[in-house]
């Protein structure tokens, strides 16, 4: 009888704690449908702010909003934030206007149809008009046919780049709002060219950092309080969330809530395989099953990685709690009482590097490149208290 190969015993035991995908998506349609997700539509003219308005919103960086928009239809983009699977903010950009080459009916027709979906997510429309453009007559169109057609739906009209109006080349903004003679009847004429047509205006100027503008994103507590004032309450409380940058942001709560269902299940499934009273045995299983739980932690996050790349993440992350991971096998030389203390050890290594790659894919999300330091503090705490919930000690709870 020829007995079954480390491989194939490896192979079949993973099979039976693969995560099912359906319960997957199940889980991210009810988080999704809990949501407070607001869809804002940026109409405007190529090199209006639009995108810059999406980095001071998000906080990502302009390669990330780059990578993020995709075509919606012909004449918009479409970028969801932080994920297409949880989004809190969705935006949708008007790439064509102005263009005399796309016809400005065709884009009202596109942005017709696309609020005429079924949605429960607040909406609001992001005029937005440059300090210094008044060929803005395609643009006014666009918004008379909008408010015509969706009263409800607030507008607010964004005013930017209003350093190009600046009297001197000084590269610090005055305080705010300004109060430059050349900028305010600027913001008048175009107040009175879209008057009926906005709810509130704001004045912003959101440059890049290399642009040595100080502040990088001037108004931008204006322009989240006049978001807020537009939205519902659920809605203006994540906007403010969104801009706390304090590390328990909402956004990281919702998504480690999730990603700890996973990891609860992927760590009790390290305890029960750990339990197996041979030093090493072990081991290829463990390490499959810590890979697959990077990998489904991974999507969760919005990020597609192979099996390869996630077994390089869990190498990243894992750093010097590898001596740990040996010893916890060795642990099993004791007879009698080993094996116990090596299931609950395994239980907890698990949960730490579970919390160590929420951090990873966490900063990923946020166009941040992940801190080393920061990882291996979260995973320290994170394994000293996974120890007590694990009973690492080998005695049952009371």
């Amino acid at each position: 009888m020829k007995l079954p190969s480390v491989r194939d015993t490896t192979k079949k035991a993973l099979n039976l704690f693969r995560v099912d995908e359906e319960e997957i998506k199940k889980i991210l349609a009810e988080v999704r449908s809990q949501l407070p997700t607001t869809e804002a539509l940026l109409i405007g003219k190529p090199q209006a702010g639009k995108s810059s308005i999406v980095r001071g919103l998000t906080g990502v960086g302009k390669e990330i909003v780059g990578q993020g928009f995709r075509p919606h239809t012909q004449h918009t983009e479409r970028y969801a934030y932080p994920s297409e699977d949880l989004p809190l903010l969705i935006f949708t950009d008007t790439v064509g206007l102005g263009d005399i080459n796309n016809s400005t009916e065709v884009i009202i027709e596109e942005l017709t149809a696309e609020l005429e979906r079924e949605s429960k997510k607040a909406r609001i429309l992001i005029l937005t008009v440059k300090i210094n453009d008044f060929a803005t007559d395609s643009l006014k169109m666009v918004a008379e046919n909008l408010q015509k057609k969706y009263p409800q739906i607030p507008c607010l009209l964004v005013v930017t780049s209003l350093h190009e109006l600046y009297p001197n080349y000084d590269t610090n903004h005055p305080d705010y709002p300004p109060t430059f003679s050349e900028i305010d009847r600027a913001f008048i004429e175009i107040k009175n060219t879209f008057q009926g047509l906005f709810d509130q205006a704001v004045l912003i100027d959101f440059t890049l950092e290399e642009d040595e503008y100080n502040p990088v994103f001037y108004g931008l507590e204006a322009l989240r309080d006049s978001l807020a004032e537009l939205l519902p309450s659920a809605e203006a409380q994540t906007i403010h969330k969104l801009l706390d940058q304090t590390v328990d942001s909402q956004l990281g709560s919702i998504y480690r809530d999730v990603a700890r269902r996973y990891i609860l299940a992927f760590s009790i499934m390290a305890g029960t395989v750990a339990a197996v009273p041979l030093p090493f045995a072990t081991m290829p299983v463990l390490t499959a099953l810590e890979v697959t739980m990077v990998g489904v932690l991974g999507q969760l996050y919005g990020q597609k990685i192979s099996a390869s790349q996630a077994g390089g993440i869990l190498s990243a992350i894992a750093g010097g709690f590898l001596a740990q991971a040996i010893g916890r096998e060795l642990i099993k030389f004791v007879p009698g009482f080993g094996s116990v203390v090596a299931a609950s050890w395994a239980g907890a290594y698990t949960w730490a590097l579970g919390e160590g790659a929420c951090v990873y894919f966490g900063d990923l999300m946020g166009g941040k490149k992940p801190d080393p330091n920061q990882i291996k503090e979260v995973m320290k705490d994170a394994f000293d208290n996974a120890k007590k919930k694990f009973n690492v000690n080998g005695k049952r709870s009371p």
